[in-house]
């Protein structure tokens, strides 16, 4: 065996996963050989085995199947996978049904298909360390535990009990696994680990796993039970007013949930089997895998950092501006340890956005997710105040304060005269350029754009902005410093709205032209969501704020203006301006904009917008696939152009950035990933037929043309 290390002492067998030059173990197929050669050699050894010890020669347990090969299956390759996961699973069966006490060690991770292998013991025992992560996030990859893990995680916990851990992904902790049953003890060390493995082969010299006893019964009932079967009538219809149909692997776990909970467990394995084999040859498991492992993982390696830089951590950060944003970030630091300086024009400014900390702090200690005493330090690091002068010290100052040119730079000039020496400066503008605001700092190769999005509490990705005379240092800094507060960067270079601004704007002013058109302004809501947008496009404009909109197309026209050019509005740009100086709708914060917002009661889309509408003439359906096309394609196309015009440098960056920060659908992978996904031919062509019939938003220069193809995935 490769991948596999046995050894037998005293009636104990002990199975070390040990896969040669990895890091971790994985199901690589020499794995899968592996492990039917050893049930064949356990077979063997059982009547001198007393117990079998499952064990990790890595610093994590087991870390899960292969993805690589994932990208590259076809339709062809689903029945030889179900045949090749049968065997596998036979596998398993074999050697938990010897009659003999098989125990799983876990000294590290399991995730996936790591903790399916962990789910072979009879018993499971960890390490007492509550940064292990364990559990089943493959619907995350648009795949399914298929390897038992449906099964035998239903037959645990119930259906009701199993279906976070297995629909939606969620991980847990050593303790949260204790509580729950799925494991049977903690240790302190190996040595202990160890020890609680032999004296549970001790104690139980003809282990069986719980559904295979006579006596066993489904934690809360069968899909039989009327309480059960109640709560999954209504479960499909909810999971598509959530998904839309987009995301085949939740409602397949659903299914091998259910029908699996009906039937021997033999039978229930199998029908995993079939799910997963027609499953991972889709192009949707090929999308998300694509943008949720390897381009992620992509990002945390660092392959956009500048390399040779020292790795850096802010020790004092100063933040200008107390508003939404600013009392944000500062949260952001100090949920990470980090001293902020919290600054505005008034202590009383500051001190608002010091409350924001609290309130949000404030949630957390009712639900028992964080005691008063850590609370009161998280707030102690964050200092507010009027006075510039307390930002003496700061190694890292972001200034996130109203999106006016004026401003930024008279802030920037104060802050940069206190920082400490070797500083850096970062602005969280969302559309200004970084090249043009970093004029006004004395040290502009020290200045970078780090834009966050809002809410900074729940959003994770962050914008890493370069200017012209950005060195490497600094957007190393930036990096580091999104890093070190839990969140993902991606690194872009500077451009009018950068990527994620950019990008977003097409998609709401598509939405604004396509209500100018004289299309149903439910129409168009209902094809963002049927598209998987987290929210219709209008709705997100009211979000946002109209008027802001208005601002910054005031602001690109003097720009303009002072280069000697005229701006020329998009059809969606002009019909947003109407909205706010001509008919008084500026957005949510304002009142009302697209939407009515009244007191006590549901949103509603305001009547006034029946002004716009005119008679569809056309078959409801087809209109609905050229409007869930127009708002893709757009965005797509525009990430492409950032591609083509250097805004972005890489794929990695495109999809994660564009899922992460501009909601574009997950099941996509990404807005490139959603150009390979849906073939670039086919892409092409599709995208002229919209440029004939919408304009040149949806037309592919060569450039962009030259762009899609070279990065073309293999």
């Amino acid at each position: 065996m490769e991948t596999i290390r046995y050894s037998l002492d005293q009636g104990i067998a002990t199975v070390t996963f040990d896969e040669p030059g990895s890091a971790v173990n994985t199901m690589k197929p020499q794995w899968q050989q592996d492990m039917v050669a050893l049930a064949e050699q356990l077979s063997a050894d059982a009547p001198q085995l007393r117990g079998v010890l499952l064990t990790s020669a890595k610093t994590t347990f087991f870390a899960g199947a292969q993805l690589k090969g994932v990208l590259q299956l076809t339709a062809a390759d689903a029945a030889p996978g179900f045949v090749g996961l049968e065997k596998m699973k036979q596998a398993f069966r074999r050697i938990e049904c010897m009659g003999k006490p098989v125990v799983s060690l876990i000294n590290g991770a399991a995730l996936g298909g790591g903790w399916e292998v962990a789910l072979i013991g009879h018993a499971r025992f960890c390490l007492d360390n509550p940064k292990i992560q364990l559990g089943l996030p493959e619907v995350s990859l648009g795949l399914i535990p298929g390897a038992t893990g449906i099964t035998k995680m239903t037959r645990l916990l119930g259906l009701m009990g199993a279906q976070p851990y297995l629909m939606e992904g969620k991980l847990f902790n050593p303790h949260k696994a204790l509580e729950l049953g799925l494991i049977q003890g903690l240790a302190q060390d190996a040595q202990a680990l160890h020890a609680m493995g032999l004296a549970f082969i001790e104690a139980n010299p003809q282990a069986i796993q719980a559904w295979d006893r006579k006596d066993y019964k489904m934690p809360g009932g069968t899909p039989a039970n009327p309480k059960i079967a109640q709560a999954l009538t209504v479960m499909p219809a909810m999971m598509f007013n959530k998904a839309h149909g987009l995301y085949p692997a939740a409602q397949a776990i659903l299914e091998a949930m259910v029908e699996g909970a009906q039937v021997d467990y033999d039978t229930a394995t199998r029908i995993e089997s079939r799910k997963l084999a027609k499953l991972m040859v889709g192009q949707t498991t090929k999308n998300m895998t694509t943008a949720f492992f390897f381009n992620m993982n992509a990002i945390k390696a660092g392959k956009s950092r500048p390399a040779g830089i020292a790795p850096w951590k802010p020790s004092k950060v100063g933040v200008l501006g107390a508003g939404m944003m600013g009392a944000g970030i500062a949260y952001a630091n100090a949920a990470r340890g980090i001293a902020t300086v919290l600054r505005d024009v008034t202590l009383e400014k500051a001190q608002a956005g010091h409350d924001y900390s609290r309130k949000l702090t404030d949630k957390q200690v009712s639900q028992g997710r964080m005691d008063a005493a850590k609370q009161a330090a998280l707030l102690g690091l964050i200092q507010p105040t009027a006075d510039v002068a307390d930002m003496a010290g700061c190694d890292l100052i972001i200034e996130a304060v109203f999106e006016n040119r004026e401003l930024k730079a008279q802030v920037t000039r104060e802050a940069e005269a206190v920082m400490a020496a070797g500083g850096t400066f970062a602005s969280n503008t969302s559309t200004l350029p970084i090249t043009g605001l970093a004029q006004a700092s004395a040290r502009p190769a020290k200045f970078v754009g780090i834009h966050f999005f809002s809410p900074v509490d729940k959003m994770k990705l962050v914008e890493i902005i370069r200017g012209q005379e950005t060195d490497d240092e600094s957007v190393a800094r930036a990096y580091d410093y999104v890093m070190a507060i839990g969140k993902t960067p991606i690194v872009v270079n500077d451009s009018r709205g950068f990527f994620t601004s950019r990008v977003f704007g097409t998609f709401v002013m598509e939405g604004a032209a396509m209500l100018d058109e004289g299309l149903p302004a439910p129409l168009i809501e209902q094809a963002g969501l049927a598209a998987g947008m987290p929210v219709g496009p209008l709705a997100v404009l009211d979000e946002t704020s109209l008027s802001l909109s208005v601002h910054v197309l005031d602001q690109t026209r003097a720009d303009f203006a002072a280069e000697g050019q005229t701006y020329s509005a998009s059809r969606g740009e002009l019909l947003v301006e109407k909205m706010v100086k001509t008919l008084g709708r500026s957005g949510r914060a304002a009142g009302g904009g697209y939407y009515d917002y009244p007191v006590g009661a549901k949103k509603h889309l305001w009547s006034g917008l029946k002004q716009f509408a005119k008679p569809l003439t056309q078959d409801p359906l087809a209109v609905m696939q050229e409007l869930k096309d127009r708002l893709l394609y757009r965005q797509a196309i525009e990430t492409a152009r950032c591609m083509a015009e250097n805004v972005l440098t890489s794929t990695h960056d495109a999809n994660i950035g564009s899922i992460f920060a501009i909601g574009f659908p997950a099941w996509t992978g990404g807005a490139m990933q959603f150009i390979y996904s849906e073939g670039v031919e086919h892409f092409t062509q599709r995208s002229a037929e919209l440029a004939a019939r919408y304009g040149e938003g949806f037309a592919l220069s060569d450039a962009v043309k030259a762009v899609i193809e070279k990065h073309r995935p293999a």
